[in-house]
Formats: structure tokens, C-alpha cells, sequence
């Protein structure tokens, strides 16, 4: 047997596709079938079950549009590296405390920090006039030594010029802003978007170009609701999912 002597229950209203999609998807997360491993074939699985190959077609193609498995051409189908939950949608906490509360080791690369000038798109988002000082800030954060997300973060200089003393590959940005005069960040507001992976994502997070990318927007503001944060986000389709919580009134 493939797959830990399961069977299909076809006396049931469940669509065969759908559990053949659970029972696959248990095995991954048994660990029967490891990132990396190759899963059987549409043919081998057909003939396990004895169902077509149109219904194993639709199983697999669903698992590998969640991000549990991804093809090769002329290989085979492979299991992935599980994706990171990310709820920072839902609440305000920094990359550290989010990926060590997931059981995972958190780091940060300072490729860039620097003062200049802000350009139109930054003086508008951060409420100040254009060709003030910024300081700008580029990051690559790592869960279990593998890249997430790049960042890019322009922040006033006039009111955060303190954080360039801090070392921003050990300290999270947010808490060094709390303990700034009136520069905590208590509200953001963020807009996502889907694109294209480009040749800065491949070469920085070892990722091909064209893959998804999850493009994240984000202005924070103080308690006074002052801008003081615009950064732009970009994550690993394939490393990351993110969860929303909507409430009705």
C-alpha cells in the first residue's frame, strides 16, 4: 500500500478527489512523507485506489495550489517546506516574537541603513514634505536560517534619528521606536497585493523569478495617529500564508 494501508470510502457523499486530497495530506503532516520526499505517481495511485486519473489529478493539483507539494517537469511531485502562519494581520506584534512563538529562530540581515532624502511616494505616505530627511532601512529576515521577507522602512529622521544608535540585526524596530518620545507604533494600516517574484526576490530569497510574492504596504502610526513607518514588505508565496479574522457588527 502507498499511503500507510488507507483505503477510500466509496459508499459515502464525500467526493473520492477530497479524500484522497486528506488522506495525502495526513501523511505529510505524520511525516511519512518528508519535505523533499517524491510522492507516488498519478498512475501508481490510481491503480492503488482504483479510481481515475482525472480524480488523483484534481487531489494533487489542489494540494499543490495550498502549498504542500510543488512539481517538476519530467520529475515528479515533491513535498514542500510547510508554510509560516502569519497573523500580523490581525495583530500588531514584531517578526521576532511571531516567529519564535512558532517555534522557530527568528534572525535579521542589515543590508542597508542610511539618511536621505524623501521622494514623493515616501513624503506622502509619511505626511511630511518632500526632500526632508528619512532614514532608510532595508532588511532580510530569516525563520530557521531560511529568507521570508525583504523590507524596505523609511521612517522620519527629525523624530526617529535615536534608532540608527540601536543595532537593528538584534533589536525589533517596534520596540526600539516604544522608547522614543510620542514614536511607539499602536495602529497600522496595511494593503496587500499579489505579484511577481523579480530578480532582487530571487537573488535575496532564494526563490525563481515569476514565482509568487506576497507584497505588503504598511503605514504605522502613534497614538496621536501620526505617521512614522512606511514599509514596503515582500514574502515568499511559497513560504508564507496569512490568516484574517473579520467580525460582524
Amino acid at each position: 500500500m502507498l499511503f500507510d494501508c488507507k483505503k477510500l470510502d466509496k459508499s459515502v457523499p464525500i467526493p473520492l478527489y477530497f479524500q484522497l486530497k486528506e488522506l495525502v495530506l495526513d501523511e505529510i503532516k505524520k511525516g511519512n512523507y518528508k519535505e523533499g520526499d517524491m510522492i507516488p505517481t498519478e498512475n501508481e495511485i490510481s491503480e492503488e485506489f482504483q479510481i481515475s486519473r482525472t480524480t488523483v489529478r484534481q487531489a494533487i493539483t489542489e494540494l499543490v495550489q495550498e502549498g504542500w507539494l510543488y512539481r517538476v517537469k519530467s520529475k515528479g511531485t515533491f513535498v514542500t517546506r510547510p508554510k509560516i502562519p502569519q497573523d500580523f494581520l490581525r495583530k500588531l506584534e514584531s517578526f521576532r516574537d511571531q516567529i519564535e512563538r512558532l517555534g522557530m529562530k527568528p534572525s535579521t540581515q542589515l543590508i542597508e541603513l542610511r539618511r536621505e532624502k524623501a521622494d514623493e511616494e515616501v513624503a506622502k505616505a509619511l505626511n511630511i514634505a518632500e526632500g526632508e530627511d528619512v532614514i532608510y532601512l532595508f532588511r532580510k529576515r530569516f525563520a530557521d536560517e531560511q529568507p521570508i521577507v525583504t523590507i524596505h522602512t523609511y521612517l522620519p529622521y527629525d523624530k526617529c534619528a535615536f534608532i540608527m544608535g540601536h543595532d537593528l540585526e538584534k533589536e525589533s524596530l517596534y520596540e526600539i521606536m516604544a522608547q522614543g518620545d510620542n514614536t511607539k507604533i499602536l495602529k497600522v494600516k496595511r494593503r496587500i497585493e499579489a505579484v511577481e517574484a523579480d530578480e532582487e526576490d530571487a537573488r535575496l530569497l532564494d526563490m525563481e523569478k515569476g514565482k509568487p510574492v506576497q507584497y505588503f504596504i504598511t503605514v504605522g502610526y502613534t497614538s496621536e495617529d501620526v505617521p512614522l513607518e512606511y514599509s514596503k514588505a515582500r514574502y515568499r508565496g511559497d513560504r508564507s500564508s496569512f490568516e484574517i479574522v473579520v467580525l460582524t457588527e
